[in-house]
């Protein structure tokens, strides 16, 4: 065993280096829905790349992964997801992201996720 020296434990705190809870959770900036996006939750999936969400807009809509985010996007029920509606068929739309834990309190924070998980 060599010898490394003399150490020291090095206090870097001056104060109170806690920070609140507030400051500790969720990411500073969240992908806020976008005119003629919505927030939706999924509710079931259909098979293949399709899924029945309901949107905060309270209408269910069968939407669509896109193939550019097939493989990127692993959805299950009660996953919130922002989603565009078709401009030809609004009961129709596709999934273009899907939030993650942390970002799912900022949208309850900022009140834009008032979806009942109630299915």
């Amino acid at each position: 065993m060599g010898d490394y020296g003399e150490f020291e434990e090095v206090e870097t705190s001056v104060g109170n280096s806690e920070q609140p809870a507030e400051q500790q959770a969720g990411p500073a900036r969240v992908k806020l829905p976008r005119q003629g996006e919505l927030i939706g939750i999924v509710v079931q999936r259909l098979g293949g790349n399709r899924m029945e969400v309901k949107c905060s807009d309270n209408k269910s809509r069968n939407c669509r992964v896109p193939g550019r985010f097939k493989r990127s996007m692993w959805l299950r029920p009660k996953d919130v997801v922002l989603v565009k509606p078709w401009a030809d068929d609004n009961n129709k739309a596709d999934i273009i992201f899907q939030y993650n834990s942390s970002s799912i309190i900022q949208l309850k924070k900022k009140g834009l996720l008032n979806i009942s998980l109630d299915f």
